[in-house]
């Protein structure tokens, strides 16, 4: 699909959330025709289960923060039992949403697309936005330019994941040519983010496509960054979208309450982390510490936080503007994303705080 047939798609979606935000007081329609009320309140009732899962990782901070803090069970309510559970990639997280482990998530663009349109736009919803930035492509300090790439291992978090679309539409701009199998010009090797530094440390990869903190951990071991990502986004100014908020449509049609409380910690969460980014930092790892045994120094920490962006804003160009590379790789076939969104909750939620609204489109 060409990018003009894309956002032809999608014309649909932005009228329906422009109506949405305009009828403030109405109810919005869900997929299959059912109406979900978009005017609820904090001090509607809430009860019943909220399965979240997210990343030990910086860029999921409003998770880490927001739990950490006690701000979901809090917005939540005391009728809500929040059970959370971590990943280690998106890939393993879509498999616990599209299964029904899970409820609602926090991750990755990429992974949130596969996702919608293996289920034939079905089994989610984008709900909000979370973090923005915060991926570089690490190497070592010998390869100086793209071309010194060839001939390289390097490694992403997995097959058709966010950093690994970047990367291979990265080398594809610079006529450097890779297969989903290892094979080509450059040998992409996905793994978990928590080898890579090993494995650079071995010496087994030359480099990786990664996010935060993965990207300045593996600085701190002899790497240099050679790709900002958001040098890679000019059409966003240098905004990428890297976390999502997600939630399983049937969840969402039959909680919308607890989802509009979802979307509320969410946006706390952020807003508590912006005021204080400093304060934040250090609660986002000390929850880090506790999930993964061993909280990061100061210095990679500080690198890490300084070039991640939090904000409820999905940056939804991004998102379709990286479906696109991917379908342009063949990593991804018709690419119909109308439905992907729903934000006329965060929407309502930014309006009654005074904030602007953010667009799906």
């Amino acid at each position: 699909m060409n990018s003009s047939r894309l956002w032809r798609a999608l014309t649909p979606l932005v009228t329906a959330g422009a109506l949405a935000l305009a009828m403030v007081g109405c109810s919005s329609s869900g997929s299959d025709g059912s109406s979900v009320n978009s005017t609820s309140t904090s001090s509607s009732q809430a009860s019943g289960t909220l399965r979240l899962g997210y990343f030990p990782n910086l860029t999921h901070a409003p998770a880490l923060y927001g739990v950490e803090k006690g701000i979901f069970a809090k917005d939540l309510g005391s009728g809500v039992t929040l059970k959370t559970s971590t990943f280690n990639s998106g890939t393993q997280e879509a498999e616990a949403i599209l299964s029904g482990a899970i409820d609602a998530g926090y991750i990755g663009p990429n992974p949130a697309v596969n996702s919608f349109i293996k289920s034939n736009g079905d089994a989610i919803r984008i709900i909000s936005g979370a973090t923005s930035g915060g991926a570089s492509l690490v190497v070592r300090p010998e390869i100086t330019s793209v071309a010194d790439l060839k001939g390289k291992t390097i490694a992403t978090p997995g097959l058709a994941n966010t950093q690994d679309v970047a990367l291979r539409y990265f080398l594809k701009k610079n006529g450097l040519k890779t297969d989903t199998q290892g094979g080509g010009d450059v040998s992409i090797k996905p793994q978990d983010n928590s080898l890579t530094v090993d494995a650079f440390k071995n010496k087994a990869i030359d480099g990786a496509w990664v996010p935060e903190p993965t990207a300045s951990r593996l600085v701190s071991e002899g790497g240099k960054v050679l790709v900002n990502e958001a040098d890679q986004w000019p059409e966003t100014k240098g905004q990428f979208v890297t976390t999502l908020l997600i939630v399983r449509t049937d969840y969402l049609k039959k909680n919308p309450e607890i989802v509009r409380r979802l979307v509320t910690a969410n946006v706390e969460s952020i807003n508590a982390i912006n005021a204080d980014r400093t304060a934040a930092a250090t609660v986002a790892n000390s929850a880090l510490g506790k999930l993964t045994g061993k909280p990061l120094s100061d210095t990679v920490l500080a690198s890490a936080w300084k070039s991640l962006t939090f904000t409820p804003d999905p940056i939804a160009k991004s998102l379709l503007l990286s479906a696109q590379h991917q379908e342009d790789l063949g990593l991804l076939k018709n690419a119909k994303l109308a439905g992907i969104f729903d934000l006329t909750t965060l929407n309502d939620i930014l309006t009654k705080q005074g904030k602007p609204t953010v667009a799906d489109s």
